[in-house]
């Protein structure tokens, strides 16, 4: 008996998504953009600017996708290092109970945080779109970003325009997906049958999401970073970490002990092509290539 292929459930979604992080550049590349574009583009927010005579208004950001909080924090640094002294509303949007607590801890172990306000929803996009739009109350943000979320968005066109809605005068809108140039991009265009019907994310790259931007006549900017996944363990037969990063590749609960053979196989094969993968002392590196897309109000 083989029991059938599922979907990960959002714990077991976390738990997959913790050992692609352990061994991914994904922090490093979000890191490398925060160091190099950041700094100009918070700074860009002028409605934070001192005048002389009047004290800034508070710097609102609304942050939805998070990645347990750790890049949200390091944003709100630098908010703080570009602008000294101007106090920060931060809202959060994250329907997954667990990475919302996971920001909480840091947000209780960080003492640097003063003048930060924190609002959690934990609600999808499309449920805090409903709440703002059923209470009227539609407040204006300086900086939003969406890390790596709007593949489980429904309609995607309209949850752009809508958090586009939400930004000031001069705000900015950062959305974190994944390049054209990525081996998920090459998977999802060559593969997709092979992924199990279960997975009900969207396999979109940037280049879906600026084709939306276009359509929608918003002015934006690409920035393309390089990041890579180690997934040398995923060709190791019964290797636990193995069976983790192929779970978290296709959005299945033990995919390596429910899809058929041949599925597997055709799979793994993938993974090795040039266009996915390259090999480095040994070591297959996935390509996991990030594009940062910064939109004007």
């Amino acid at each position: 008996y083989i029991p059938s292929m599922r979907s990960l459930t959002a714990e077991e979604y976390v738990e997959a998504f913790k050992s692609f992080l352990d061994h991914s550049t994904e922090h490093q590349c979000m890191d490398e953009f925060n160091k190099e574009q950041m700094p100009n583009i918070l700074a860009g927010v002028t409605r934070l600017c001192h005048c002389s005579s009047h004290k800034a208004a508070p710097a609102s950001l609304l942050l939805g996708g998070l990645l347990a909080g750790e890049q949200d924090l390091k944003m709100i640094r630098i908010l703080q290092a570009v602008h000294p002294g101007v106090s920060i509303d931060n809202e959060i949007v994250e329907p997954n109970p667990q990475h919302v607590a996971a920001y909480k801890e840091l947000v209780n172990q960080a003492p640097d945080l003063q003048n930060v306000s924190f609002i959690w929803h934990q609600l999808t996009s499309l449920e805090y779109e409903q709440q703002v739009k059923e209470k009227g109350t539609h407040k204006k943000f300086d900086f939003i970003h969406m890390i790596q979320m709007l593949y489980r968005v429904e309609d995607i066109p309209n949850t752009i325009k809508f958090f586009h809605s939400c930004l000031d005068h001069h705000g900015k809108l950062l959305i974190i997906i994944l390049s054209d140039s990525s081996g998920w991009a090459s998977l999802w265009r060559k593969h997709r049958d092979c992924l199990p019907a279960t997975d009900r994310g969207h396999y979109i790259t940037c280049s879906g999401i600026t084709e939306v931007l276009r359509r929608l006549r918003l002015r934006h900017r690409v920035y393309e970073l390089p990041s890579g996944w180690d997934i040398t363990e995923c060709f190791t037969e019964g290797d636990a970490l193995g069976g983790r990063m192929m779970d978290f590749l296709t959005g299945t609960k033990n995919f390596l002990g429910t899809a058929p053979a041949a599925l597997r196989r055709r799979l793994q094969e993938a993974l090795c092509q040039p266009e996915c993968s390259s090999t480095r002392d040994g070591r297959v590196i996935f390509s996991n290539n990030l594009s940062m897309i910064v939109v004007d109000s």
